[in-house]
């Protein structure tokens, strides 16, 4: 994932999601990422981009249900996708979040996709672009190109 702030690596974890990260790969495949921002940052625990609304509110038309393992763990990293608080646990459709924190203590209601591989010190200069508390970045984070790859 190329962004304004420098490119990260997501290693999808396609055997414990395999609906999420198949429509994951698709949005970025298609496009769908490109130009969006990241809309909120939450300082020391999590990024959050993949509104094309960029309010926190927008979706890509459609959501993908699927349960999340009960040892889902958030640690420093994690890609996961982000919901309402009225959608059940495991739902999904464009927004993702990237947890800044060493345990984001999250409970296993939100589907993981993968792991940063590479770049985490780009999604920290992202988390550092925070304008205090749970607010969107002080100059937008812009996710300039997304793209899915085998292996």
């Amino acid at each position: 994932m190329r962004t304004s702030c420098g490119s990260f690596t997501i290693r999808l974890d396609t055997e414990r999601q395999p609906k999420t990260t198949a429509s994951f790969k698709a949005l970025a495949a298609s496009g769908f990422y490109d130009g969006l921002t990241f809309h909120r940052i939450v300082p020391g625990t999590v990024v959050q981009g993949g509104d094309p609304l960029g309010t926190g509110t927008g979706d890509a038309g459609y959501s993908v249900q699927e349960t999340t393992p009960a040892d889902a763990a958030y640690t420093r990293g994690t890609v996961a996708m982000a919901k309402s608080s009225v959608d059940p646990p495991g739902t999904s459709s464009s927004q993702f979040f990237v947890v800044t924190a060493p345990d984001g203590g999250y409970p296993p209601d939100y589907a993981i996709v993968g792991e940063v591989t590479k770049g985490m010190d780009v999604v920290d200069a992202i988390d550092a672009q925070n304008s205090g508390g749970d607010a969107p970045p002080v100059q937008p984070v812009v996710i300039t190109r997304a793209t899915a790859k085998k292996g």
